[in-house]
């Protein structure tokens, strides 16, 4: 465990266990701070772990390298409503490969250049800048109506 690299990723409830340096990129194995979930279902707490499989996730550059993230995806089981429950990541949105601030990264670099130049920069491929582009746009859309559903709550 490295508690400098872990206050320098600034993710919420990991913490790097290892790393690992290739020629253009850093790779940060990193485990869940959390024993368990709570249940989107019934809302109890869990701990009884189905499986573990890992997933590698893009993140922020530095020094001008890429940066990878090792995250184990842990799925529970809930005894209580019989089912299985794939954790959440505050900072991953669900089945992406990048965190929220790498998409919001290349959402700003678009702004200010060209999908061209940032899928060249980034070396990813041209679809996948504008996917990312496609789904931050979505995320906003969704809360713009959330608040407003919320507005007229009131």
């Amino acid at each position: 465990m490295d508690e400098h690299l872990t206050k320098l990723l600034n993710l919420p409830e990991v913490q790097v266990e290892s790393w690992h340096n290739s020629d253009h990129s850093l790779c940060f194995n990193l485990s869940i701070l959390a024993s368990g979930i709570d249940c989107p279902y019934c809302h109890k707490y869990t701990a009884e772990l189905h499986q573990v499989r890992p997933i590698l996730v893009r993140d922020l550059p530095t020094c001008g390298q890429q940066v990878y993230l090792n995250l184990p995806r842990r799925q529970f089981y809930c005894r209580l409503c019989q089912r299985y429950i794939t954790e959440q990541l505050e900072f991953i949105n669900w089945r992406r490969n990048y965190t929220k601030r790498y998409e919001e990264m290349i959402c700003y670099l678009v702004n200010s250049s060209s999908i061209d130049q940032v899928s060249k920069q980034e070396n990813i491929s041209i679809q996948q800048v504008k996917n990312i582009i496609n789904h931050v746009n979505q995320q906003i859309k969704s809360n713009e109506l959330n608040k407003k559903d919320f507005s007229l709550q009131k």
